[in-house]
């Protein structure tokens, strides 16, 4: 009976998804019987409600990820089965390794991560991290029955953290048997190797009364390597398609303390700094050669090792109330890897006896920095620790090192107990508890300590006789002198030993959650029109959420640890909320004048102990005037209060992409006043290097005074399933999303643009954007350590978003007796697409209000592709299935030029500046993107599926994706924002490892 009921619910009620026709049909015939004595129970059925009726029907799209569709994906984590979802916009996860955290995140919409509600069989799971997201890798993938996505907003239902939606996990109920499954995956290259195994063990108690289900779980995931793939072999300039390393190098380069009468800026005008060559021992102007490949060491797809427990049991105390009760336990172990750590922007003091400093280059900082011949040359023959010092910033890259590693080990647990039952005939109770904690442990490894760094520099030659005779000034903690002046090779163990720093950070996430509901009919109350009565939802909840990062003492000292740029320090907040929320769906017409009409409506009370009192609401309704045609509509205001990283988040200095900056090299392209106004020492002007690596430093806060963010949204639909075509359905929704008082940060191009281009400031004076620019005091560039805040993003309530769309899905499924008269095999097609018909947001009302829907840029960050569809059409017959899945990624290009005397609050892309107008002596593009890399084409993978059922028990699967190899597009390492633009493709959005196999086996008895 449940079975009939939910194929009922999701075709009339769901665009369906990726050609799922028999929505979570089982694979074994032990599970149908199962579902069937599950709807004895009752249990709550849909997705986007909580009235618990089986025959319910709910006005918002629900997108379903069924059971057949999981088993042809054969995924490796949650996460797999999301992805690739029209609705859905790459988030963080295993392509994510500069910027991502160790978890994987689902992000509808485009609205944020934070914006879309994570839950388990309907019940709240304890986030990740301080930004209230929940970490996908904790689902445990092997007992997932189906995945339903709500993307018309779900804030009156769940919470007000459902801006954009929510994906709710509904894991196998009433299991009784074993089932174990694994399989295993890896690239035709041999490579990004991928295995899972699942163990479920469930049975009944006394005869139906009860049931409990053990399921245990482990997957692993091994590293792809960035260089292992042609595509990013070395850094490539957006701007100029040439080899675009970091001047943090092997030998140094020098950034600074170089100044003198004859090159006042103090760096070579050809951008780069200065290096010292190793075969005059002088210096001499850094060129591209001399800049280091940033892409050793670093990852296309992050490791993972996971293991999960889950433990669920109900037993009926009495014939109409049930206990219930839930557990869940993983541990994660991810691992991130940057190139190796350096000294990049921090300053040091240098003695000028400094027994590894050759002669040539001894002699050029005297005279840079005003030191006499005879000085100088007394300065160097001393055999003293008190030799006179330059400040100098040598960025060297410490390949010796290794690669920077950040594994991140968390371990994440949640219990739930509960009681739920008959109140009357019609009516149903259910109270529950649940407690969870998410811990985490980030350590830092092969980093290194600035201020060993230091102490080792402060060395000089006791008795002429090098190296034997060198010596540290201070010799506490077994000092080492440090050749920081060599090539690559150069810095031996014993100096990398002493200089070693290994940071960690602690991270610690507390959720309690307490619910309590009745629901059901609605005292047999009915419309004079329909048979079915009025269906009702009331309850309470109470919900607290605590968390802290606490970093170690190196962490918060200011550029101690290496490679960070600033310290990090400790954040703690906390918040509660009591809410109380009702729901109310009325059968208005049934087999009347029209077939069917029906309305809902439902409110949320919160009261946050941050934010103070809000109401969040939803109306809508269905109309069916002849059976097989629903048109449908849904009306919802929520109200989102911001979490504990947006209100209590220390300052914190980050990365983020810039191919150029317009205060750097020779002929700067901003004036003077502007440069200097944002930081720029006096003197620079003309001689500040370009963003190194084409990053600079941004710098993020959260604010404790901000209120809450207002959406509106609304989706009008409508669903054809004509009774003379069986088993045939088409779905078409439009979405309209508007967020005021967004919780937003401007941009960086925002700020940037809105100092230094004519267009946003034609008086070309120092404004109010210009105040959010800090460069460093010493080189006057975007680079460098705690000194250096670079573009400072602070959040606020002054944003607003809109966004807009459509959702299609079609299904069918033809048996062939139909056609042929005989057989027993049928075809199936799905299809699933989305149409961003805009995306735009505004930072403050003095930010541009920027259009994305189609582009990708620093501000829009990965690709927005305004269509994106899955197609899967497959055979089955007796034993065997066949599919084909079909991704479409539409064409996008770099965010263009905005039109001139565009006002602020007129949709328009932001782009400001021509394509490429200024190059610099290099033939560095100073303003634009090198036409190669201001488009991507439209995308098309297809992945082929194969299952065979051996017998009754033993079934077995063979997946190819990416069946053609198709490779990803070459942009460049500077187009987007960091996290996405890697390895100069995007890896969340096009495929970097190519055509892979999985071979997968389930044995069930």
């Amino acid at each position: 009976m449940k079975q009939i009921q939910r194929s009922k619910l999701t075709l009339s009620a769901a665009p369906l998804v990726l050609g799922i026709a028999l929505v979570s049909a089982p694979a074994f015939a032990q599970d149908a019987a199962e579902e069937g004595a599950s709807a004895e129970q009752s249990d709550i059925v849909v997705t986007g409600s909580r009235i618990a009726r089986p025959d319910l029907e709910v006005t918002s799209p629900v997108t379903v990820v069924g059971a057949e569709e999981i088993t042809a994906r054969q995924p490796n984590a949650a996460e797999d089965l999301l992805r690739d979802l029209p609705a859905v916009r790459p988030a963080l996860g295993p392509g994510v390794n500069n910027g991502g955290d160790g978890s994987a995140s689902v992000n509808l919409r485009g609205l944020g991560d934070n914006r879309t509600l994570v839950i388990l069989d309907g019940r709240r799971i304890v986030p990740f991290g301080l930004d209230g997201s929940v970490d996908l890798n904790v689902i445990p993938t092997g007992l997932v029955e189906r995945v339903d996505i709500v993307t018309g907003g779900a804030s009156s239902v769940y919470g007000a953290d459902a801006v954009a939606g929510i994906v709710n996990f509904i894991t196998r109920r009433n299991f009784s048997g074993v089932d174990l499954s694994a399989n295993y995956r890896i690239s035709e290259r041999g490579d990004a190797t991928q295995y899972r195994a699942d163990l479920l063990i469930g049975g009944n108690l006394e005869d139906g009364r009860g049931n409990v289900v053990l399921g245990l779980g482990y997957s692993n995931r091994n590293p792809l390597l960035a260089t292992s793939r042609k595509i990013a072999k070395v850094p490539i300039s957006s701007a100029n398609g040439l080899y675009n390393g970091s001047t943090g190098a092997v030998p140094a380069i020098f950034q600074s303390g170089l100044q003198s009468a004859t090159n006042p800026n103090g760096l070579p005008t050809a951008g780069f700094g200065a290096v010292i060559d190793p075969t005059t021992g002088s210096f001499r102007a850094a060129t591209q050669n001399d800049l280091f490949n940033t892409n050793l060491g670093t990852y296309f797809m992050t490791p993972l090792e996971r293991f999960n427990v889950y433990a669920a049991g109900r037993y009926e105390v009495t014939d109409n109330i049930e206990v219930y009760s839930s557990a869940m336990f993983t541990r994660n172990k991810a691992t991130l890897a940057l190139a190796s750590s350096g000294t990049f922007g921090n300053p040091f003091n240098l003695p000028l006896n400094n027994p590894y400093l050759p002669a040539g280059a001894r002699a050029q900082l005297c005279a840079a920095n005003g030191i006499s011949v005879a000085d100088c040359g007394t300065a160097a023959a001393m055999t003293t620790g008190t030799a006179q010092t330059v400040r100098v910033v040598p960025s060297r890259r410490l390949a010796e090192y290794g690669p920077r590693a950040n594994p991140i080990e968390s371990n994440m647990f949640q219990v739930q107990t509960g009681l739920r039952g008959d109140i009357t005939d019609s009516i149903k109770f259910d109270v529950s508890a649940q407690y969870g904690e998410t811990s985490q442990n980030q350590q830092r490894l092969n980093w290194g300590s600035s201020s060993k760094v230091q102490q080792a520099l402060l060395a000089y030659d006791s008795n002429g006789t090098a190296p034997g005779g060198l010596v540290c000034s201070n010799t506490a903690n077994g000092c080492v002198p440090l050749n920081l002046f060599g090539p690559d090779g150069s810095i031996t163990a014993d100096q990398i030993a002493f200089i070693d720093l290994d940071a960690q950070i602690r991270r610690l996430v507390q959720q309690g959650v307490v619910t309590a509901s009745i629901s059901g009919d609605l005292f047999g109350l009915t419309s004079p029109f329909a048979s079915s009565p009025i269906a009702f939802s009331i309850g309470a909840e109470y919900r607290k959420l605590k968390a802290k990062a606490t970093p170690d003492a190196p962490s918060r000292i200011q550029g101690e640890v290496l490679g960070t740029g600033a310290r990090t320090p400790p954040d703690i907040g906390q918040y509660d909320v009591k809410e109380i929320f009702g729901e109310i769906i009325i059968p208005l017409i049934e087999d009347s004048f029209i077939h069917k009409a029906t309305i809902e409506a439902g409110i949320r009370y919160s009261d946050y102990s941050t934010t103070g009192t809000s109401t969040t609401w939803k109306a809508g309704g269905t109309i069916e005037p002849i059976e097989g045609i629903k048109f449908r509509g849904m009306y919802q205001v929520a109200v989102r209060s911001p979490n504990i990283l947006e209100l209590y988040q220390s300052p914190v200095q980050g990365l983020s992409n810039l191919t150029s900056d317009v205060c750097a090299g020779a002929a700067p392209t901003a004036p003077r006043n502007l440069c200097e106004a944002t930081g720029a020492p006096t003197g620079t002007y003309g001689g500040i290097s370009q963003p190194s690596s084409g990053q600079i430093n941004v710098t993020t806060s959260g604010n404790p005074n901000l209120d809450v963010e207002r959406a509106k949204t609304y989706t009008l639909g409508l669903v054809f399933q004509p009774t003379f075509v069986p088993r045939f359905s088409i779905t078409l929704d439009y979405f309209n999303i508007k967020i005021n008082d967004l919780i937003s940060a401007p941009s960086q191009n925002d700020i940037l643009d809105g100092c230094y281009s004519t267009a946003l400031n034609p008086a070309r004076t120092p404004n109010a954007f210009c105040a959010l620019i800090s460069r460093n005091p010493l080189t006057g560039s975007l680079n460098g350590a705690g000194e250096t805040p670079g573009v400072k993003l602070a959040s606020s309530n002054l944003g607003k978003l809109t966004t807009a769309g459509v959702d299609l899905g079609m299904n069918y499924t033809l048996p062939l007796d139909e056609v042929f008269g005989s057989g027993n095999g049928k075809l199936r097609f799905g299809f699933n697409a989305t149409w961003l018909d805009y995306y735009r947001s505004q930072a403050t009302p003095n930010s541009i209000n920027r259009e994305c829907a189609g582009y990708y840029s620093t501000s829009c960050t990965n690709p927005r592709p305004e269509w994106k569809w899955n197609s899967r059409i497959g055979y089955s017959d007796g034993p065997i299935d066949v599919s084909l899945m079909w991704n479409h990624v539409s064409s996008v290009q770099l965010e263009r030029e905005r039109p001139a005397g565009t006002p602020l609050n007129t949709p328009a892309p932001g782009g400001l500046k021509p394509f490429c107008t200024i190059r610099n002596a290099m033939g560095i593009c100073q303003d634009g993107i090198l036409p190669a890399f201001r488009q991507i084409d439209a995308y098309d993978y297809f992945d082929l599926s194969v299952r065979f059922d051996v017998n009754d028990n033993f079934e077995l699967g063979f997946l190819v994706e990416n069946l053609f190899d198709k490779k990803p597009p070459l942009v460049g390492a500077g187009v987007a924002g960091t996290a996405f633009n890697n390895g100069n493709t995007m890896p969340t959005t096009y495929d970097v490892i190519g055509r892979s196999y999985t071979v997968s086996a389930k044995l069930a008895f």
